[in-house]
């Protein structure tokens, strides 16, 4: 028994939550013996990367048996390793990983969910294309930091985040909330004393929670859900989440003139400062175009 299946093995086994749902029958098991039904075959080509992506599933986050499960299919399926269109037999899985078929059902209906894979009559489960994920899911941003797809998840969700804040600038200078401008003023302040003493950690506090007054500021309840996504989403792919990479007088200066085209009530000028603060991180700069002049 290799380690991920002793490991899962050895978890507490959750509680069988969809026997009386009916929702087992989408995943059906096959009468026939186990050794008639399962080819070793059948999963040949990924083996070389179980041991790999299992020890990271069974170490994370304290999963059970079959969340463990569901982060070893979806890091297989996100990494390619089980490509889209490739069906995934339930008795080779339980196989395969040593789990009972309600573990399998259950992991393949979270997968289903999460766009990864379809399960239809007569056509059985199968891996979806890319198209088809939902791709602002957590579980999935992590498995794609950790794959081949790390660079394009980093570079959509620096295009996704400099369409979010830009217009978050336009619409907080709509809203003269005083408190909350003098709050994102001395966050500026803040981080020019600390960029003067070299503190980067306090910088890069100051700087997060401006842009989290920010988009609050824009009044707007679904522009604040997507940004915290997409703030979460790029400290796990490694990219800035804030507004500036390292410290520096020109992200200061960026951030002061954003807190005066606010206090002006100017919207344009806000999202055109926040436009060039984003452009001060070269991954960004090589995916947008120069902020237009209105």
């Amino acid at each position: 028994m290799n380690s991920l299946a002793h490991t899962m093995m050895t978890a507490a086994r959750p509680v069988d939550s969809l026997t009386a749902s009916g929702g087992l029958d989408r995943y059906p098991y096959s009468d026939s013996p186990v050794a008639d039904r399962v080819a070793p075959s059948a999963w040949e080509g990924v083996d070389g990367e179980l041991g790999r992506v299992g020890r990271r599933a069974a170490g994370s986050r304290g999963r059970g048996l079959h969340g463990q499960l569901v982060q070893q299919l979806g890091q297989m399926i996100v990494s390619g390793d089980l490509g889209a269109d490739r069906p995934l037999v339930p008795e080779e899985i339980g196989q395969r990983f040593e789990v009972s078929r309600t573990v399998v059902r259950e992991s393949l209906r979270v997968l289903e969910a999460k766009g990864l894979v379809s399960a239809r009559p007569n056509v059985g489960t199968r891996v979806r294309p890319v198209s088809d994920w939902n791709l602002l899911d957590p579980d999935i941003i992590e498995w794609r930091a950790f794959g081949p797809q790390r660079d394009d998840q980093r570079r959509e969700l620096g295009e996704l985040r400099w369409t979010i804040e830009p217009l978050a600038a336009r619409l907080a200078a709509g809203h003269g909330r005083e408190d909350v401008q003098q709050r994102l003023s001395d966050m500026v302040e803040i981080m020019g004393h600390a960029l003067a003493q070299a503190d980067a950690l306090t910088f890069s506090r100051a700087d997060a929670e401006f842009h989290g007054l920010l988009i609050q500021l824009a009044g707007n309840r679904m522009l604040d859900h997507l940004s915290g996504i997409v703030s979460a989403a790029l400290q796990v792919s490694g990219a800035p989440a804030t507004g500036c990479d390292r410290p520096s007088e020109s992200c200061v200066a960026h951030h002061a003139r954003i807190v005066d085209a606010l206090a002006a009530g100017d919207g344009t000028a806000a999202e055109t400062a926040m436009r060039q603060l984003l452009m001060v991180h070269p991954e960004v700069e090589r995916v947008v175009p120069a902020p237009r002049e209105h």
